[in-house]
């Protein structure tokens, strides 16, 4: 089988680019029923529902749930139903090394070639000796279709709703058939480990339905026993790979009345008031190492605990669970008469202006869409979070660590999602082991390596092509995500636990980085600034170079975070000190010749007016805050000619999403709303409201929820700043429940643009900076309390462990 790479990019847009839509705006997650939805509840009355007037016609237009390791897409139909069913720990080949011990004999000779600016050369030998074997990383895949007909029914029927509901996470679908009204919900219960699919109707014995299961993967189908039906098979072959993950899926009938048959033929009810159908799903996969776990041992137990639960049970345990995590955040940017549109209908309108609720639905839908696709137990949310209908997905679906994974956790401190953090914790603590051998086997160093991209293997070599590959900080990115989560919460168990991988990650650059002759800076080589080329040599794009901004901010953060965790923790004072010093012999942030902040340590002019998808030299501005526009103004101006420089910002959905993000940290809010109203539109958000590069990737979805947290409140630099970017287009609002750095969790309402009163909770009792467009007095549990007001606009206060703080303005 082929792999699907960036190169390949031209080749699978048409497909996943039909149909664009976007969501609908602010509710009260807080006020979801616990109970089923009466059959003739109004979705045009709740507003954090995606709702449609038509079954699912496509991939793109079906809903989405997922209890962070199951997931499945459902489509809404009538007469026939399909749920694409994944697991995430089905992917193609199996467990093995992709690090190739003979390259660490070519490194010295292509660091050579760097400085001797024979950058083509040292391109082409990386491309021959510095590779991953093989060169290209296994997919994830699907398990396959559970497919439902319903004897006796058409589509052609009235009264049809289908509906996603955020604050429950159940999708129902309605319709009334010969004057019987039929409904049909759907959910993944995190709580069961189950998919769970309620089909009843308002008469009785009216519901009949045969199930099927069918895959694209090498299955077999029989039945496990009088009311359950099995699909046993395994994942794909790969690059030579053998496909190893064996992998079985039950689906057993609970049925109310009527009968349930169930042979290989499939699973057959006949004449129910109501039937529940519970799906589960168990790999062989153990870990990255080992396969060899018994798929029948996991599927099992939580259908056989689920079957005796009842409906009622499974679905108030999963409402209950799901509102844990969602429900800590409501947002509300005011109505209008586009929200009462269907979903679908409000994406080619949001543009003119008039639907603030699609941005609040928007950014509830990416926080569902993080808490249904990284839980514990489960992988990280990959290139398409959970869901993936085919055998070869764009790029593998894999982890592709030079922006994509990052992106796709920007929300979880601010948007009060810290737990789904875990999954991608103990991913890296893996890519740690395997990264320890890439280091030793191909670069001769200490500590650990992650390149650009990885897979359930934890690949962590260079792979693809040495233009996309040879970039040996994806590690050293990941690695600052534990002190982004102590930032956040203060866990200093957590900190402790990865301590290690962070520890290893500094080793490998003090090990690697290299003196540059010309300046006598330390830099990486080989690297190059992801995916941009810098020269040309007979047609061929050349990346590769020594020293690249976008490293030089990674490393920055990594050594000074190193240290500042060291201290929190009384650990390895030694190592720190020598990140410090490493740390200071480092490149700044430079201006180049065009005004423009310079991407590499050489000032390439051509290549700064290349225009491209990626921005990688302005990491330092987001999600770094080495760049700002109160702190560096000069070098701020920098990054917005780079911005300027780089092009027309609606090359792909996840890239207006880096961009808008950058333009909130730059205070730009004009620049940073109208790349929303790019994002959300035809051709960047899906019917579904799946993020479009295209095609699919879930990346933006999770960069544009981060971005309008980032309009709304800001944490960095030793601050907290209330409305920092708001647009002309919120005028008034609220929000409750956003998490800072410093552990403060916010409420604020706002009129006319002006912030009008906040809370401010201390989870940490730590003292907070805070800053807001005018002076404001602050109130405690004990009566007013003393500010300091080092500047205007800015007032500093302490706090205690669990107090909350009034903050209003006065004037």
């Amino acid at each position: 089988m082929t792999s699907f790479t960036r190169r390949d990019l031209l080749r699978s847009t048409g497909a996943a680019a039909a149909g664009a839509v976007v969501l609908a705006g602010g509710a009260r997650p807080g006020e979801a029923r616990a109970e089923t939805p009466g059959p003739g509840d109004d979705p045009d009355d709740h507003p954090l529902r995606l709702w449609y007037p038509r079954p699912a016609a496509a991939w793109l237009e079906a809903l989405a749930v997922g209890n962070g390791r199951l997931g499945a897409m459902v489509f809404g139909g009538v007469a026939a139903e399909t749920l694409m069913l994944n697991e995430d720990t089905v992917w193609a080949g199996g467990p093995h090394d992709y690090a190739d011990p003979a390259g660490a004999e070519a490194l010295p000779e292509i660091r050579r070639l760097l400085v001797e600016e024979r950058w083509a050369e040292a391109q082409r030998l990386a491309d021959a000796r510095f590779m991953g074997r093989p060169t290209e990383q296994m997919q994830y895949q699907p398990v396959g279709d559970l497919r439902l007909a319903f004897p006796g029914l058409t589509d052609d029927v009235a009264e049809y709703r289908r509906t996603l509901d955020l604050t429950t996470a159940v999708t129902t679908t309605t319709f009334v058939a010969d004057g019987v009204r039929h409904t049909r919900e759907v959910f993944a219960s995190h709580a069961d480990q189950a998919i769970v699919v309620r089909l009843r109707a308002d008469a009785p014995g009216a519901v009949s339905v045969d199930a099927t299961f069918a895959s694209l993967q090498e299955t077999t189908t029989l039945a496990h026993d009088g009311r359950t039906l099995a699909l046993e098979g395994r994942s794909g072959d790969a690059e030579g790979l053998e496909g190893e993950v064996r992998f079985v899926a039950l689906a057993r009938a609970v049925a109310e009345g009527g009968s349930v048959v169930c042979d290989e033929a499939g699973l057959r009810v006949r004449g129910a008031d109501a039937v529940t159908l519970l799906v589960t799903i168990g790999t062989s996969h153990r870990s990255y190492l080992d396969v060899g776990g018994d798929p029948l041992a996991q599927a099992e137990p939580p259908l056989d605990r689920a079957s005796v639960k009842g409906f009622g049970v499974l679905r108030r345990a999963h409402v209950r669970d799901h509102q844990e995590l969602f429900g800590r955040v409501d947002l509300d940017l005011g109505t209008s008469p586009s929200a009462d549109l269907p979903t679908d209908e409000r994406v080619a309108v949001f543009r003119a202006g008039g639907d603030p609720q699609l941005a609040a639905l928007y950014y509830q839908f990416g926080r569902y869409l993080l808490i249904s696709s990284s839980r514990t137990p489960g992988q990280p949310a990959n290139l398409q979070g959970l869901w993936n209908a085919e055998m070869l997905p764009a790029w593998q679906s894999k982890y592709t660590l030079n922006i994509n994974c990052e992106m796709n956790y920007w929300p979880a401190g601010p948007a009060n999602l810290a737990e789904c953090w875990r999954p991608l914790f103990a991913m890296i603590e893996e890519l740690a082991e395997s990264g320890a051998r890439t280091a030793q086997k191909m670069w001769g160093a200490r500590g650990w390596v992650a390149h650009h991209n990885t897979d359930l293997w934890r690949g962590t070599a260079p792979v693809d092509h040495a233009f996309y590959g040879v970039w040996p900080t994806g590690g050293a990115w990941l690695s600052l995500l534990f002190w982004e989560h102590y930032e956040y919460t203060g866990d200093l168990d957590t900190l402790r636990e990865y301590f290690p991988v962070l520890r290893g990650a500094v080793e490998f650059f003090l090990d690697t980085l290299v003196v540059d002759d010309a300046t006598g800076y330390l830099v990486t080589s080989p690297s190059h600034s992801p995916e941009l080329k810098h020269h040309e040599d007979d047609g061929e794009g050349v990346s590769l170079c020594a020293g690249p901004t976008m490293d030089m901010q990674i490393l920055r953060d990594l050594f000074t975070t190193f240290d500042k965790a060291s201290r929190e923790l009384g650990l390895d004072r030694g190592t720190a000190a020598a990140a410090l010093a490493a740390r200071d012999r480092l490149p700044p942030n430079q201006i180049g010749y065009l005004g423009q902040l310079q991407e590499w340590l050489i000032d390439w002019e051509d290549a700064a007016t290349e225009t491209s998808r990626h921005v990688s030299h302005l990491w330092g501005v987001f999600p770094s805050d080495q760049i700002t526009p109160r702190r560096t103004p000069e070098l701020a101006a920098a990054a917005d000619r780079s911005l300027e420089l780089r092009g027309p910002a609606v090359t792909a959905g996840w890239s207006l999403a880096w961009k808008m993000n950058i333009r909130a940290r730059l205070l730009q809010r004009d620049a940073a709303y109208t790349h929303l109203t790019q994002l959300l539109s035809p051709g960047r958000t899906a019917p579904n409201l799946f993020d479009l590069h295209p095609p699919f990737q879930i990346d933006g979805n999770f960069g544009g929820t981060s971005a309008i947290n980032e309009m709304l409140l800001q944490s960095h630099s030793g601050e907290v700043w209330l409305l920092p970017c708001l647009p002309e287009a919120w005028p008034e609002g609220r929000v409750r429940g956003l998490r800072t750095r410093g552990g403060f969790e916010i409420t604020m309402t706002w009129s006319s643009g002006r912030l009008e009163h906040a809370r401010v909770r201390s989870l940490l009792g730590r003292t907070v900076r805070l800053r807001t467009d005018g002076p404001v007095r602050v109130v405690g549990p004990r009566g007013p309390v003393s500010v300091e007001r080092p500047e205007d606009g800015l007032a500093v206060f302490e706090t205690r462990r669990g107090a909350t703080y009034v903050v209003q303005p006065t004037s």
